[in-house]
């Protein structure tokens, strides 16, 4: 028995972790089973690509990565690339603790030694792909074989699993291994757009990007098409589902009158609810969201206008939470958002309407081209013929001659239970993603409270050496309450400030948390607050994040309960913070 000093260190955060400890000469017990030889590239390009694409933030970069991927790879690859970066990724198949065990005894690292490292590293696929032993041999496979392999373990055994992936471990090298654990965990991710992936692959295809846009949208999947039929299809209206690319609005920055003429404008409430494109071809119905996700079943009330609607429509709106001729809170949709089943109960809470914004398709035929002004009468004329028994509405055009009328509409929007207000030019086509010029979002300023530190937490990835997760609190009376929690909103020297804060003002330990001594106070900034039996101080917020760092305030001015009562009571008015 000897003394080893095994090292974890991670290649995103640059953190060491050095633990002594002792172990007898325990070899790691890996399967000798060699994989079949196919004629594939193998993984390693596209963990090489994954790694290129970690390592810039600058876009020309990781469209020229992307572009040398998909001339370097075969189609069953690009296939499967295009799909995992636009989040269609093979579901978890092994249990994330299971993983943890078999990799803590294949490194020979105590399980306890693991776990710690786990905190520091901030990532489990990272970790594991550090603890592990070299690997045996190389492997000759593809990443579509790696995917396929994952997948297959979905029903095998608990030592079956172990065997297998076992077996993979003893033949990727770390990026490798490091992509194949990301992929097993259902947690790949990496920093690329959908706009990026379509620039890089219409650079290497040299089909145009508008076009690859809409064929990359819907119902696909690499078990249904091909590359070629993705990519290079004539008629990507085939599948009856797909979408089109939504259009997306920058916030206003400057001055609203460098707009010029107010009368080139339509302007309409920003509603709080969920993007979503409505599609009714061949007497069916579809319903997608921004985030590709079909969520037809979800929304029942739209069923009937399958045969109310003409077929060759596709309507772009918001499905809004909507009851006695009134918007309802956002969080009151999220109680139908996850589930499998929606009940009459859920029916009767949360009644939805879509409020259309646009027509994007009418008889059949892709209008986005034509001017807004056109597209506009074209839905309202819809509508009109189609009333639906209100769950098809048109999203109102307010009334203003001057942009001080319209400032005065915005500052009375949440009366509305709206976010602000939207601008858009009425020559304006309907354009694929974030666009400036034509299409604006001038939202309400945020409410704010001024809350203390309570509790701290590490965060991941680049940051999983500093503390950024926090839990804050107001008074109620003399004693602290949790209401929320937040980590974004501050500067990488803020959060090394406050890093070390903590390390040296911790109370108690819990895990990866720490509690800390209550004096440190934030102003939390949020976009609404509703009513929530759930926690402890009755209320929850909507985006919340820290607006800044309250150095001139004492820990005893904080708000407190009542303010964010107050708030609440008010929620449908302007309402300032209690400073």
């Amino acid at each position: 028995m000897g003394l080893y000093y095994p090292v974890i260190t991670s290649s995103v955060t640059g953190y060491l972790v050095l633990m002594p400890f002792l172990i007898k000469n325990v070899k790691p017990q890996i399967a000798n089973c060699e994989p079949r030889t196919v004629n594939y590239k193998t993984m390693k390009h596209f963990a090489q690509l994954f790694t290129r694409l970690d390592q810039t933030n600058k876009t020309n970069a990781k469209v020229e990565a992307l572009a040398d991927y998909f001339a370097q790879v075969d189609n069953s690859d690009r296939l499967w690339t295009i799909a995992l970066l636009s989040h269609r990724r093979p579901r978890r198949t092994v249990n994330t603790t299971l993983l943890r065990t078999w990799a803590a005894e294949c490194g020979a690292v105590p399980l306890w030694l693991f776990e710690e490292s786990y905190h520091v590293v901030g990532d489990l696929a990272e970790t594991i792909a550090l603890v592990l032993p070299p690997p045996q041999g190389e492997s000759p496979q593809s990443l579509s074989y790696w995917v396929h392999y994952i997948r297959d373990l979905q029903n095998l055994d608990d030592a079956e699993k172990q065997r297998r992936v076992l077996e993979a471990w003893s033949y990727l090298d770390y990026a490798e291994r490091f992509v194949f654990n990301k992929l097993i965990t259902g947690g790949f991710r990496v920093g690329i757009s959908q706009k990026l992936m379509t620039r890089a692959l219409s650079k290497f295809s040299g089909v145009e990007e508008n076009s690859l846009a809409h064929r990359l949208m819907g119902n696909w999947s690499p078990d249904d098409t091909t590359f070629e039929e993705l990519i290079h299809s004539d008629n990507p209206l085939d599948d009856i589902s797909k979408p089109y690319p939504f259009y997306l609005a920058y916030q206003v920055e400057n001055n609203i009158n460098d707009l010029g003429d107010p009368a080139h404008w339509q302007a309409e409430y920003k509603w709080d609810g969920i993007r979503g494109q409505l599609i009714v071809r061949k007497n069916e119905i579809f319903v997608w969201s921004r985030g590709e996700e079909l969520i037809t079943d979800k929304f029942p009330e739209y069923a009937p206008l399958a045969k109310l609607l003409p077929n060759g429509t596709v309507i772009d709106g918001e499905v809004l939470p909507f009851k006695d001729e009134c918007p309802l809170p956002f969080q009151l949709l999220q109680t139908r958002i996850g589930r499998k089943n929606i009940t009459k109960k859920h029916l009767e809470q949360a009644p939805v309407i879509l409020m259309a914004y646009d027509l994007l398709e009418w008889e059949g035929q892709d209008i986005r081209q034509q001017p807004l002004a056109t597209r506009r009468q074209l839905l309202q004329n819809l509508i009109a013929q189609h009333p639906a028994n209100g769950t098809l509405r048109l999203s109102e055009a307010l009334e203003f001659t001057t942009w001080e009328a319209l400032a005065n509409l915005r500052a009375r929007a949440r009366e509305h239970l709206s976010e602000g207000i939207m601008l858009k030019h009425l020559n304006s086509p309907y354009r694929s993603g974030r666009k400036r010029g034509d299409w604006w979002k001038w939202k309400v300023d945020a409410l704010t409270v001024d809350a203390v530190l309570i509790y701290a937490q590490r965060g991941h990835g680049r940051r999983a050496n500093l503390y950024t997760d926090f839990t804050f609190a107001v008074w109620d009376g003399a004693e602290l309450v949790p209401f929320t929690k937040a980590y974004s909103g501050l500067t990488d020297k803020e959060f090394n400030e406050i890093t070390a804060w903590v390390r040296k003002n911790t109370l108690e330990r819990f895990g990866p948390v720490r509690s800390v001594k209550p004096e440190l106070v934030f102003e939390i900034a949020f976009e609404g607050i509703q009513a929530s039996a759930r926690h402890k101080s009755g209320v929850a917020l909507r985006f919340p994040r820290m607006s800044r760092w309250r150095k001139d305030k004492p820990a005893r001015e904080a708000n407190t309960l009542q303010d964010l009562q107050t708030i609440l009571a008010h929620s449908h008015g302007d309402t300032d913070k209690n400073n």
